[in-house]
């Protein structure tokens, strides 16, 4: 078997994709605690998190904490609760400098890509 030869200018990308956080953001339960986040624009309880979504909260706190192991999500301890935060700036630059990546190594010059 040959090696596959990579270009050098990809050779970063290895740097900038995260295996765990592309698994924290490919389930739909998860992504719908993003979405519940997101709408919201504060951070939010355990609680108020769970009232998206047909799961427990003892499921849905299992999907924060891998989406907060992840780096997608902070989590502050005020009293006996938890408030959870989507990471917006560092996920935005984290999903940004792959985009920025992948055009710059994955695009011919003068190329379109067409999507059939």
């Amino acid at each position: 078997m040959r090696p596959i030869k990579t270009n050098a200018c990809c050779s970063g990308l290895s740097q900038l994709i995260s295996p765990q956080m592309f698994k924290a953001i490919g389930d739909p339960k998860r992504v719908a605690i993003l979405i519940r986040l997101a709408e919201c624009q504060r951070p939010c309880t355990v609680s108020e998190i769970a009232s998206c979504c047909p799961v427990d909260i003892s499921g849905v706190s299992r999907h924060l904490a891998i989406l907060r192991d992840a780096g997608i999500l902070t989590a502050t301890k005020l009293g006996k609760q938890v408030l959870y935060q989507i990471c917006s700036q560092s996920l935005v630059d984290t999903l940004r400098n792959i985009a920025n990546a992948i055009e710059s190594c994955c695009s011919a010059p003068g190329r379109k890509e067409t999507v059939d």
